[in-house]
């Protein structure tokens, strides 16, 4: 009775057409051939046997079989399980190593490694590839093995048992063995003894070394490339070869994290793309060029981003030809002068005719500078100097002050723990926040606190509360508050101005930012004529708020968006997003919240939110996506890609879903640390 490996192969692949006969080697050794070689040094087997069906276009396998010296079966093409049986039962088979021929990979080493572990333990059934999870056999999360090094090691008397009750019609089932065990309920499953050798390699368990597309092909011919002329490198070879390589892509990135770190504070220039919040050591972080929804990182790695879009600034779409053009156009005429830019005045004139009910412009370059030249704006004209704040406004001190009576304050409208170090005392009774739709809360906020200024989001992760707003209007009359509408980030995404526009509910001073210049830097507030002309003797004044590039770029957007109207567009998008997210949820059983207006759409785990989210991240970027638990559409995806990302969110859903049925620790399944939410963390 004789230990052999037989080999399941047939012609017939559908999705890499002849794939058997390509070549994997520099000197043009075919898959199939490869596979052979490599069992081959395996010094415990007796035999290779390769099995295949009766089909015509199978002859070539059987001729490269006998030039190899392997035994050969044929049998029936539709019943793989009768074909493998038949095959062990011919050559007298007593134990039987299953293996593919679409695993060019495989390794020796194990068979011999997995042989003898096998007969030590006196197993039913060995395995690294399923395990037993109540009576059912389901992939297995637990060897670490990756794809392309199954292996499957059983006795005949098993295969016999399995043939002989199996049904006609299961029979064709990818793989042999595991399709019947993994039937619930079989008595005899009860008391198979289930071996499942466990990787020293854990972090490979996605790695797919398989070959069943050109991509996987692909990246075969790349490490067998790598140790040419050798051909019998281990699996511990491969494993050192991918973490080179994968260190070799990452360097660049890393170089940058890492001078980063010792040379900027806080890492970065803006909170939202620490990459600690996201994926701590394997997002990407750095970018060398962008094109449509698509980012390359310094390694010259191509991105599809599904995420924020620049947090929102590239409403159309990266790199838009029409508004880089503008801008080149400008800088050829030179950028800043003694002379002021009169783009600013075009701008000025645009920004008015859209908002007929305001009568100044005062332009910035960023949403910190445009919420405080506001605010400076607001207190100018008004005695009552208190500000009631909803939403997140920046990183200035009239806006952290609210933090200094209680770090807790702001935690509803951005981040939790956004410390207020550095802002003087003084400012501690000057901000209170109020939470959005709590009209009642802010009746009393505005009696108890003196209020002057209500500086507020139209809506941020929720719906646009029209009541609510018609609400806050109608107070800011009857007490002689000065309202402010921050519209950073909802402005031109759900109409041509703010989205105040189309809820009719029109505040007294307007700030919009991020679309405006679509990734240039510009941001402008707007304010009834009578509040900007009190206001002209305060001194709000910036060297480089007087540059060209940012008001040219805002005159060719806002020329563009008349032409195309990309809300319509871009809503459409986010509505069918956020409908992805809830129905492929839905479908795994998996408990999530789907919030914010379709524009600016989000979602979050009910469970394990950090660790799931994270998870989705690092799976998302092996498929060379950007993707978050947030997405702001842009008019340059659409409904095509939409459909690639769903086909990839399920298939991590059902990861995810796997992992909270069975209390799966986020080591197991992390290749990176969890992603840091709390400010307070990040250093």
């Amino acid at each position: 009775m004789s230990t052999n490996v037989i080999i399941q192969s047939r012609m017939g692949s559908k999705r890499l057409p002849g794939k058997n006969l390509l070549s994997v080697t520099k000197n043009n050794l075919s898959l199939i051939e490869v596979v052979i070689k490599r069992i081959k040094k395996s010094k415990l087997i007796d035999n290779i046997i390769l099995a295949t069906s009766k089909k015509k276009e199978n002859d070539i396998l059987i001729k490269i079989a006998k030039k190899n010296n392997v035994l050969t079966f044929r049998g029936k093409e539709n019943d793989t399980l009768n074909r493998f049986y038949n095959a062990a039962k011919k050559y007298n088979t007593k134990t039987i190593i299953r293996v593919t021929s679409d695993c060019p990979l495989i390794d020796a080493n194990l068979i011999d490694n997995f042989i003898k572990i096998y007969k030590r333990k006196k197993s039913s059934y060995l395995s690294n590839t399923y395990h037993l999870i109540d009576n059912k056999f389901v992939k297995n999360e637990k060897s670490y093995y990756p794809d392309g090094l199954d292996i499957e090691i059983f006795s005949f008397d098993l295969l016999e048992k399995i043939e002989k009750k199996t049904p006609i019609n299961k029979r064709f089932e990818g793989g042999v063995v595991t399709p019947f065990l993994k039937k619930k309920n079989i008595d005899f499953l009860k008391r198979l003894k289930i071996c499942i050798p466990e990787s020293p390699y854990p972090s490979t368990k996605n790695l797919k070394l398989s070959v069943d597309t050109s991509k996987d092909l692909k990246k075969v011919r790349e490490i067998f490339k790598n140790f040419y002329p050798n051909i019998f490198f281990s699996f511990k070879d491969i494993v050192h070869f991918i973490k080179k390589k994968h260190n070799s892509n990452k360097s660049r990135n890393l170089d940058y994290m890492n001078k980063a770190k010792e040379n900027i504070m806080g890492e970065n220039m803006l909170l939202s793309k620490n990459h600690k919040m996201i994926l701590p050591n394997l997002w990407p972080t750095y970018f060398f060029k962008t094109k449509g929804i698509n980012v390359w990182d310094l390694n010259n790695k191509k991105f599809l981003d599904m995420s924020t879009m620049g947090v929102g600034t590239n409403l159309l779409g990266y790199s838009i030809k029409q508004i880089d053009n503008a801008v080149i156009e400008t800088v050829k005429k030179g950028n800043l002068s003694t002379l002021n830019c009169p783009e600013e005045v075009k701008l000025s004139e645009k920004l008015l005719e859209l908002h007929p009910w305001f009568g100044k412009v005062k332009f910035a370059r960023t949403g910190g500078e445009a919420n405080s030249v506001a605010i400076r704006i607001a207190r100018s004209n008004t005695k009552k100097q208190n500000v009631a704040i909803c939403g997140y406004h920046g990183w200035h001190d009239w806006y952290l002050a609210a933090n200094l009576k209680s770090k807790k304050n702001l935690d509803k409208h951005l981040l939790k723990g956004l410390t207020p170090l550095g802002v003087s005392n003084k400012l501690k009774d000057t901000s209170y926040p109020f939470n959005y739709g709590d009209i009642e809360g802010l009746k009393r906020l505005i009696f108890k606190k003196n209020i002057g200024i209500i500086k507020m989001e139209v809506c941020r992760s929720s719906k646009p509360n029209i009541a609510f707003l018609k609400k806050v209007k109608s107070l800011c009359i009857k007490n002689k508050i000065i309202l402010i509408f921050d519209e950073c980030t909802t402005g031109f995404r759900e109409c041509l101005g703010g989205l105040h526009k189309k809820l009719k509910v029109y505040p007294d001073i307007l700030i919009l930012g991020k679309t405006l210049g679509n990734g240039y830097a510009i941001t402008a507030v707007l304010g009834t004529k009578e509040l900007m002309n009190n206001s002209a003797k305060s001194f709000i004044s910036s060297t480089f708020w007087t540059e060209r590039i940012g008001p040219s770029a805002g005159l060719k957007t806002i020329e563009l968006m008349e032409k195309i109207k990309p809300w319509k567009k871009v809503n459409s998008i986010g509505k069918t997003m956020m409908n992805v997210w809830k129905t492929t949820a839905k479908k795994n059983k998996i408990n999530i919240k789907v919030f914010g207006i379709p524009t600016l759409a989000k979602f979050m785990f009910l469970e394990r939110h950090e660790e799931f989210k994270t998870f989705l991240t690092q799976e998302f970027l092996k498929k060379n996506i950007l993707g978050t638990t947030s997405f702001y559409p842009s008019y340059a995806h659409d409904k095509k890609t939409l459909i690639k990302y769903k086909k990839i969110l399920d298939k991590i859903f059902k990861k995810i879903r796997f992992f909270q049925k069975n209390k799966i620790s986020s080591s197991e399944f992390l290749t990176d640390e969890v992603s840091r939410a709390p400010f307070g963390r990040l250093n």
